[in-house]
């Protein structure tokens, strides 16, 4: 008989062992999107399918790689974190959607998270709010090396992660139903320089940092300012930006085994990427 879980979520259900995740983790919030990142790599098998959960393990360029949904918001992004470093991962980047703040930012275009102004709630149960959520230095490095070898064009900066994906924004709930805070919360970040946000990047980048691991983002912006509508444009170059990134952290993390360096510096991160 299968051993029953400690609790519902424990490695995925029961359905994961050691060795079906790997250490470079993609983490979209889509389920469909994990499908997108594992359509082209040289081997791939799921190795979950639980509520939200879909989880690809493979071979991306020679590199071990798994792709896994983190469903919507920063409860089941929590859970996803705490299963997938269990089970080996120590690099996570997010790869999403997004709606732009700021209005020099184009429909399809990327933007690369530095750091996330946390109100997603869930983060505060990790650490108290004077506790930042950033980015890894050497994601961001990657993200950038990546995107400006494909040509895509993109942005680094602050973003935000809220814990409504309607209200919390500043959206109209239904039947009309507002109140005050949300007259303003977009202008206030607006004014800020947040350049957008999503519902799963500061949880993500907070617990990571705490569990001594790396993580970073990118998300394609597809609010389409011009005609009010969803625009998805942008999202194929997350996901290859996304890929190409992890295949160039890969390559980095070799190189500092090789020379006994403990981190690969942003200096010749670019020359190395072309």
């Amino acid at each position: 008989m299968a051993e029953i879980p400690a609790y519902m979520h424990a490695r995925f259900g029961g359905q994961c062992q050691p060795g079906d995740i790997a250490p470079y983790v993609l983490a979209p919030g889509s389920a469909r999107r994990a499908e997108m990142l594992a359509a082209d790599w040289q081997t791939v098998r799921q190795v979950v399918r639980h509520f939200e959960f879909a989880a690809y393990t493979g071979l991306m360029r020679g590199v071990p790689i798994t792709a896994c949904s983190t469903g919507i918001g920063g409860t089941s992004t929590s859970i996803a974190v705490d299963e997938l470093a269990a089970l080996g991962a120590h690099t996570f980047l997010r790869v999403g959607v997004t709606g732009a703040l700021q209005p020099q930012v184009a429909v399809g275009d990327l933007i690369i998270a530095s750091a996330a102004v946390r109100m997603d709630k869930v983060s505060e149960h990790y650490a108290p709010l004077e506790y930042p959520a950033v980015a890894h230095f050497e994601i961001i490095s990657a993200l950038i090396a990546a995107a400006e070898r494909l040509g895509y064009p993109y942005h680094v900066g602050i973003v935000a992660t809220s814990s409504s994906f309607s209200v919390g924004e500043g959206n109209t709930g239904f039947g009309g139903y507002r109140h005050s805070k949300m007259d303003h919360i977009a202008a206030d970040l607006t004014a800020a320089g947040v350049y957008d946000w999503d519902t799963e990047t500061a949880t993500l980048l907070t617990l990571c940092s705490l569990y001594g691991l790396r993580a970073g983002r990118v998300n394609a912006v597809v609010d389409d300012p011009a005609t009010g509508k969803y625009n998805p444009i942008g999202e194929a170059r997350a996901v290859r930006t996304a890929l190409a990134a992890m295949a160039i952290l890969a390559e980095w993390d070799s190189a500092k085994t090789r020379t006994g360096r403990h981190y690969s510096l942003p200096a010749a991160n670019l020359g190395a990427a072309e």
